[in-house]
């Protein structure tokens, strides 16, 4: 499968490395990779992922509904997207995969040009990062 990117800066979606999107499911399956997206590279603890996308009615069986939505969310995005590690799952994608993490990144460019007196640079960095928002 191509290359993945996620967005989560307004509804949570996955595209293909060509734009088109990935059909990505219900609320939970989104929000489980909201949960991670927020966290790339970064192991997710179970305890974590329930809580988030079940908050204060998890099912009775926690660990296998996580492992099955886990299952659900990587025959969606390939089988190489999510990662098991040691008592949780992590989302394998660079920071700049993800639409919220390429935002600060690109905020934080518009800033440093401000600071350094280039409002022309400021200007067209700050746009492209307001343009990563939808809805």
């Amino acid at each position: 499968m191509d290359p993945v990117r996620y967005r989560i800066l307004g509804t949570t979606q996955a595209l293909r490395g060509d734009g088109t999107p990935v059909p990505v499911g219900g609320a939970r399956l989104r929000a489980l990779l909201t949960v991670l997206a927020l966290r790339p590279g970064r192991t997710v603890p179970a305890a974590v992922l329930v809580d988030e996308v079940w908050g204060a009615d998890p099912p009775a069986d926690a660990t296998g509904a996580l492992q099955a939505l886990v299952g659900r969310l990587r025959r969606t995005l390939g089988a190489d997207a999510i990662t098991s590690a040691e008592g949780g799952y992590r989302l394998c994608a660079a920071a700049d995969d993800i639409d919220l993490h390429r935002f600060e990144r690109l905020a934080g460019e518009g800033v440093r040009a401000l600071a350094d007196g280039d409002p022309g640079k400021a200007a067209v960095v700050l746009d492209d990062a307001l343009a990563l928002w939808c809805g």
